[in-house]
């Protein structure tokens, strides 16, 4: 997060994708690293404002000689945060990703029933979501694959899985944790090359060295294949105004996305003005009666 308060930054983006009403509970699963731990700080930060309920939810996997460590970690965040946590263990059985993925939202559905929650919140950060596009590229998929995580996915039971840091970049919520003294653990599994995504991690981390926005611009990307796939309508404006202004001046690839984004913004808003593109194009709007 740039300016000069990035923490506060930080927490005016959750709140604005979260928005939690008076009478929400909210479920934040907290493995105990530095991702899910800023996770639960934002959330009972925003919570504190709006006189909503944050509970965590530790789910043990029981795999690794350290899970008892990560357990102890949330339970004193807990108690540093002033928050309920609910811990579970999954049952044993194969340690497959997917198994494991599959048991532990269940695990997280049956935490949220029991303590009057419909909205489960995860950390999922820019990072997860540069990891998942490249890996659906490299399996040569559709534009389903390319849209990533979705931020929010309805569960049985009229639970919703939400993800309100897709656009987050790592670095902003280690730098999170430092900035509030926050204590996380790390997961010593994630150095596991062994594991694809962990391969497609260790690649990353070299090439952020020469882009340093690369997680933050392959998650925008997502989120813009994602407004495509579903028709939205603002998604439908920007597809338009590029059409209209290429037509009058040519190419616009290396016209950035927040650009046309502000462009499209004072379209719906109805606001006159001139914005600047690239060097010789302009967009100008005037005032409708």
């Amino acid at each position: 997060m740039r300016g000069a308060k990035p923490e506060r930054a930080l927490e005016e983006a959750l709140a604005e994708r979260v928005a939690a009403g008076a009478s929400d509970v909210l479920l934040a699963a907290v493995s105990g690293g530095p991702d899910s731990v800023a996770l639960a700080a934002l959330l009972a930060r925003h919570a504190e404002g709006r006189g909503a309920r944050v509970v965590l939810a530790h789910v043990n996997h029981g795999l690794r000689s350290s899970a008892g460590r990560d357990e102890a970690v949330v339970l004193a965040l807990g108690t540093t945060l002033r928050l309920r946590v609910v811990t579970r263990a999954l049952a044993p059985g194969a340690a497959s990703e997917a198994r494991l993925r599959t048991a532990r939202y269940a695990v997280l559905a049956s935490i949220a029933r029991s303590v009057g929650a419909r909205r489960i919140l995860t950390a999922h950060h820019a990072g997860d979501q540069a990891e998942t596009v490249l890996l659906a590229l490299f399996r040569g998929t559709g534009p389903a694959g390319l849209a990533g995580i979705a931020p929010v996915r309805p569960m049985a039971g009229g639970l919703t899985l939400e993800r309100p840091l897709l656009a987050v970049p790592k670095a902003d919520l280690i730098a999170y944790c430092a900035a509030r003294a926050l204590p996380y653990a790390l997961d010593p599994s994630n150095d596991d090359t062994a594991y694809r995504r962990n391969a497609v991690r260790a690649a990353l981390a070299g090439l952020r060295q020469t882009f340093p926005r690369l997680d933050a611009a392959v998650a925008r990307c997502a989120a813009l294949v994602r407004d495509e796939e579903a028709g939205n309508p603002r998604a439908l404006l920007r597809r338009t105004l590029r059409e209209e202004v290429e037509g009058a001046a040519g190419d616009l690839r290396d016209v950035t996305f927040e650009r046309i984004e502000a462009v499209a913004r004072a379209v719906e808003r109805r606001r006159p003005g001139r914005h600047h593109l690239r060097p010789g194009v302009e967009v100008t709007l005037r005032r409708t009666p």
